[in-house]
């Protein structure tokens, strides 16, 4: 049904979550602002197989999760002081995952609204917990109250849905699964034609999953919504969720990176991170709900989390056949306006940061060939790579590395006569290098994995591989 036209979403009160459903591989999940019309949101899991009786319980918890995740495209056009579920308040653990996504996944969103959410997010929950701000630091995990009993295990089969997005980090994890043997699929959500051809190249097993937005949305936009950035990455991940236990999968594997954790700014005492959603906060709140709500033996974790945007562009710097084919250009993922004539628009800020972070591991003839075009040497680009190198800007709201490693990387062109010339290396080195300290720019401390991840012990052998 068509939204009223005469809604306000800005002076909506209530937030609703109101029914969801799953039948013949759709899922339906309802949302409604105040007492207005439903907006129905569709998933489509293709050739979706009977669900195991067994299974039944895991998938019914991942459902519910999703519908509460997905709600975060919804909510943000309102922004209304409540939260409503229509059947009822969650657990602790469920809660304080949800609290912490919206807050801290919306936060860019209303940085740049000029909003304040942190009065507003509180979901229903059954017992109370300190409110965020509280007692709690921002953009850490919380330890979640243990008022629900382990998930049970449930056999999955071993296998692992490895999500593509076109780019390098992706490729690069699916070849340190395929280098070990592993049994996986590429898995991807929309219709991008660009991401199809990549997921076709692996050799994968492969599984594309609609997500159809509700009409109304676009409606709400119309009609004077708040837009803006939504973590996209905690959707897919819960919609993840659902395919695993529905095609029988025990691991989810990303591949992000561990510097998607760093924010790129702070503003009012919150940390603002437009990857929230991608760093290791979120995976870790994520992957032990799951082991406790959904299946103990269903893993959620980023292969590349130990690694920097660095180390993950020197293993891809490797991979030559997928060079003419990926492509992580945010123009060519946008819902609406122009894509690029190309697979590189050479103007967003992941075109800069890919061909600054490729530059050090790939000869210079082959990665202009790549963008067909030099980026460092184009005056034009010279805000755009001053933002990456946190001069006199902070670093892009995009997903793009630390601006230390950045900073690196320049430098470690500057030091090479076949780049030293370029005119924005040139600059680097006579206008900013005088101001940093050589001690904080060598690369090879970038090139070092970490050891934090969560990577489970079937694909740890994997990790080898990539460094």
């Amino acid at each position: 049904m068509p939204v009223t036209t005469t809604m306000q979403p800005r002076l909506t009160q209530v937030f609703r979550f109101t029914r969801r459903r799953y039948a013949d591989g759709v899922a339906e999940l309802g949302y409604a602002f105040d007492d207005g019309e439903e907006l129905i949101e569709r998933i489509r899991f293709p050739q979706a197989p009977a669900l195991p009786a067994e299974r039944r319980a895991a998938f019914d918890a991942a459902l519910k999760l999703l519908h509460l995740v997905a709600g975060v495209s919804y909510y943000k056009a309102g922004v209304p002081p409540k939260i409503a579920l229509d059947d009822g308040p969650l657990d602790a653990a469920t809660a304080d995952l949800l609290d912490a996504l919206y807050l801290h996944g919306l936060a860019e969103f209303a940085y740049r609204n000029k909003l304040d959410l942190r009065s507003r997010i509180a979901f229903p929950r059954l017992s109370p917990s300190p409110l965020w701000g509280e007692g709690r630091d921002e953009g850490v995990a919380s330890p979640q109250t243990s008022d629900q009993s382990a998930a049970p295990n449930l056999n999955l089969p071993k296998r692992t849905l490895v999500p593509i997005g076109g780019g390098k980090d992706s490729l690069v994890a699916v070849e340190a699964i395929k280098s070990i043997g592993g049994e996986a699929t590429a898995v991807w959500v929309g219709n991008s034609p660009l991401i199809a051809a990549c997921a076709e190249q692996t050799g994968l097993p492969m599984l594309n999953i609609q997500r159809e937005l509700a009409p109304g949305l676009f409606e709400l936009n119309r009609q004077g919504a708040w837009n803006g950035h939504i973590p996209v990455t905690a959707v897919n991940s819960a919609i993840l969720a659902v395919a695993a236990i529905l095609y029988g999968y025990d691991s989810i594997a990303f591949a992000n990176e561990r510097s998607a954790s760093v924010a790129t700014l702070e503003y009012e005492g919150q940390q603002i991170n437009h990857q929230w959603s991608k760093g290791y906060a979120f995976e870790t709140m994520l992957g032990d709900w799951l082991h406790s709500h959904v299946a103990a033996d269903l893993d959620y974790c980023s292969l590349l989390r130990p690694y920097s945007e660095l180390a993950i562009t020197r293993a891809f710097a490797r991979l030559t056949p997928y060079f003419d084919s990926f492509s992580s250009c945010n123009r060519n993922f946008r819902l609406l306006g122009p894509k690029p004539a190309d697979r590189w628009c050479g103007q967003c800020p992941k075109c800069h940061f890919v061909f600054l972070a490729l530059a050090p591991f790939l000869p210079k003839p082959r990665l202009l060939a790549i963008f067909g075009r030099n980026l460092l040497d184009d005056e034009t680009q010279t805000a755009g790579f001053d933002a990456l190198l946190e001069y006199q800007d902070h670093k892009p709201f995009e997903c793009v590395g630390e601006g230390a490693e950045a900073r690196a990387a320049m430098y470690a062109l500057s030091q090479r006569p076949e780049w030293a010339e370029d005119v924005l290396v040139a600059r680097f080195r006579s206008e900013i290098l005088p101001r940093l300290r050589l001690s904080e720019l060598a690369l090879e401390p970038w090139l070092e994995p970490s050891r934090e991840h969560r990577v489970p012990s079937r694909l740890r052998p994997a990790l080898a591989t990539i460094g």
